[in-house]
């Protein structure tokens, strides 16, 4: 990646920075491989954040079957963290998990009537489905199917192990015992594993780093989070192959006005991502994208996948039930990692001295409703969004695969208006 234009002395954030086009030869975006190249076996560069409101086990099987990846809460206890694991291995690579409960768009689908498919792939599917003048069909294998899921099978590849079962990661904490959990994760099937807290660049991180990548359980290693090189070196070191990099940009995060903590994302993921690339690791950006673009700007800056949290909690997959609200609107609940609600899940077995001891100092927002988008409200449906916009990304920087385009990106550096200009507006006449 380079800069259209001398680099400013301040940080940047997604939204003071824009691509610049060049010169191209990819004449689709489906010419694109966005294959991220981390060791994770994922196919598109998205991740789904460690968020009790975000990921859960069908959200995961969702997103793996799409080829990106889930990771499944710390908060869970290990017993719970291995069943939701067991669930995303049981999930068909192909098919559908059976429809959710208040699912919008089957309003008026009598699901038990539907017709049965006796089908081996998704393009067999999809003229099934037309032929029949049919939208939904169950699946004779197991599953549940639409003219849309079917259409997406034919273009997304599934995030796969070595057995042929949709991958997942699990997040590990690093107080307790996290060499013990994450030995028994990675033996209940695990894919990845991501050692997680909000401050990194710390000594409890490093040690507890340092015994799970011990175990030589043969599997990519995530930790984060951070924001300098000296965090990606240091981690680096202790064995990790992938850096999470991101302190405060969360929706659902209060640090920055709390602590005065963090830094603005597109600019640590930039200098992280330098800093990786000479370790020979990578970087995962996590936090702070709100559009496609901030995603392809994210990429642009060196990121090998980009994890996106309260985005996706207001989807049919992501955990938690669907509520309405006095408007007749639908729409989840989601909350921040180190909220109030959050201490209390993962502490709740303390005695209540302590436990109020860690409430008095938690920060983020404990309850924020996520409306689903009427016309997207399906995570599908956002990594349709998403994909779409990188793969346009990519053409209009003339590159073919990740690779090609951190190393071709042309980033300029834009006002408030310039953004603001960027921006659709609505017409009235």
């Amino acid at each position: 990646m380079r800069f259209s234009t001398p680099v400013p002395p301040h940080d940047l954030t997604y939204s003071d920075v824009f691509l610049v086009p060049g010169r191209s030869g990819v004449t689709s975006r489906l010419d694109v491989d966005l294959t991220p190249g981390d060791g994770t076996g994922a196919t598109i560069p998205i991740v789904a954040a460690n968020m009790n409101s975000v990921t859960g086990p069908r959200l995961a099987a969702t997103l793996a079957r799409r080829g990106g990846l889930g990771v499944l809460p710390q908060d869970l206890s290990t017993d719970d963290a291995i069943a939701a694991i067991e669930h995303v291995k049981r999930s068909s690579p192909v098919w559908d998990d059976e429809p959710a409960p208040g699912d919008p768009r089957l309003a008026g689908v009598d699901a038990g009537a539907l017709p049965v498919l006796d089908v081996l792939d998704a393009r067999d599917a999809f003229d099934a489905l037309v032929a029949g003048g049919h939208e939904y069909a169950r699946v004779a294998a197991g599953g549940f199917t639409s003219r849309t899921s079917a259409l997406r099978g034919t273009i997304y590849a599934p995030a796969l192990d070595g057995a042929g079962r949709l991958q997942v990661a699990v997040a590990v904490g690093i107080n307790g015992d996290p060499a013990a959990r994450a030995r028994a994760l990675a033996d209940a099937g695990a894919d990845v594993i991501v050692l997680d807290t909000a401050h990194g660049h710390q000594e409890g991180m490093l040690r507890a780093l340092e015994a799970v990548s011990g175990l030589q359980l043969g599997l990519p290693l995530v930790a984060g989070n951070v924001v300098t090189p000296e965090g990606v070196h240091d981690l680096a070191g202790a064995g990790a192959s992938i850096v999470k990099v991101g302190v405060g940009p969360g929706a659902m995060c209060t640090t920055r006005m709390m602590t005065a903590v963090g830094r603005p994302q597109f600019s640590a993921v930039l200098d992280a991502a330098n800093a990786a690339r000479e370790e020979g690791v990578h970087v995962w950006a996590d936090g702070g994208v709100r559009y496609p673009r901030d995603v392809a700007l994210a990429l642009a800056a060196g990121a090998a996948s980009v994890m996106i949290g309260s985005w996706f909690a207001g989807t049919i997959e992501a955990p938690g039930e669907l509520e309405t609200d006095e408007d007749g609107r639908v729409f989840k609940q989601s909350w921040g990692m180190a909220s109030t609600k959050a201490v209390h899940a993962r502490f709740g077995g303390l005695d209540p001295y302590e436990l109020a001891r860690r409430e008095l100092f938690a920060e983020g927002i404990s309850s924020s409703r996520i409306y689903l988008d009427p016309l997207r409200p399906s995570l599908e449906d956002l990594l349709d969004m998403i994909t779409a916009g990188v793969r346009s990304s990519f053409t209009y920087a003339g590159a073919d695969t990740l690779e090609a385009f951190h190393e071709r990106a042309t980033v300029g550096v834009q006002s408030a208006a310039g953004y603001e200009e960027g921006k659709a507006l609505p017409v009235s006449w």
